[in-house]
């Protein structure tokens, strides 16, 4: 089981599936926070609920998107105290987790390091078999960050039972 999560400190993004070669969708939804509340707030309410997901999931891996700086600090930095909750509970459960940039995402489920969200989105609904996109694009962006680590974790675990290191 793999829970992809897309950090955000007002919206963050889950997204549950099973299996690799056929994934199939367990949940998805998103965890808001009061835009009022202070920083801490928000941050104490996103760690109790990944944990929480965490406990009722099981996952045995933790997806989530690696920080991408763009052009606003401020929201790369909030997004950054997200990441750092989100890790912090799958490492106080016990729970692997996988980074993975964007480009790495869009690739694994559209085949192009530079896709457009509808792309993405639509590639999210295809793999998954669903009838409609995930909404809101946190959950489907969470769900992509899940795709993603199930399409490149059996590769690697077949490059890491071959030290290639030694091929010359």
């Amino acid at each position: 089981m793999t829970l992809g999560i897309d950090p955000g400190t007002a919206i963050l993004g889950f997204g549950v599936i099973r299996g690799d070669t056929e994934p199939q969708l367990v949940d998805v939804g998103v965890i808001e926070t009061d835009a009022k509340a202070s920083m801490p707030q928000r941050l104490k309410v996103l760690h109790a609920e990944t944990a929480r997901l965490i406990e009722t999931y099981a996952p045995d891996v933790l997806a989530v998107e690696q920080l991408f700086f763009a052009r606003n600090v401020t929201t790369a930095l909030a997004v950054g105290q997200a990441r750092g909750v989100v890790l912090l509970a799958a490492a106080q459960a016990g729970v692997e987790v996988a980074e993975y940039s964007p480009s790495e995402v869009k690739f694994a489920v559209v085949g192009y390091g530079k896709a457009e969200k509808l792309q993405i989105q639509e590639m999210v609904r295809i793999i998954l078999n669903l009838e409609t996109v995930p909404h809101p694009d946190d959950a489907a962006d969470a769900l992509a960050v899940a795709l993603c680590h199930a399409q490149t974790a059996p590769f690697m675990a077949k490059v890491a039972q071959h030290d290639l290191s030694d091929r010359t």
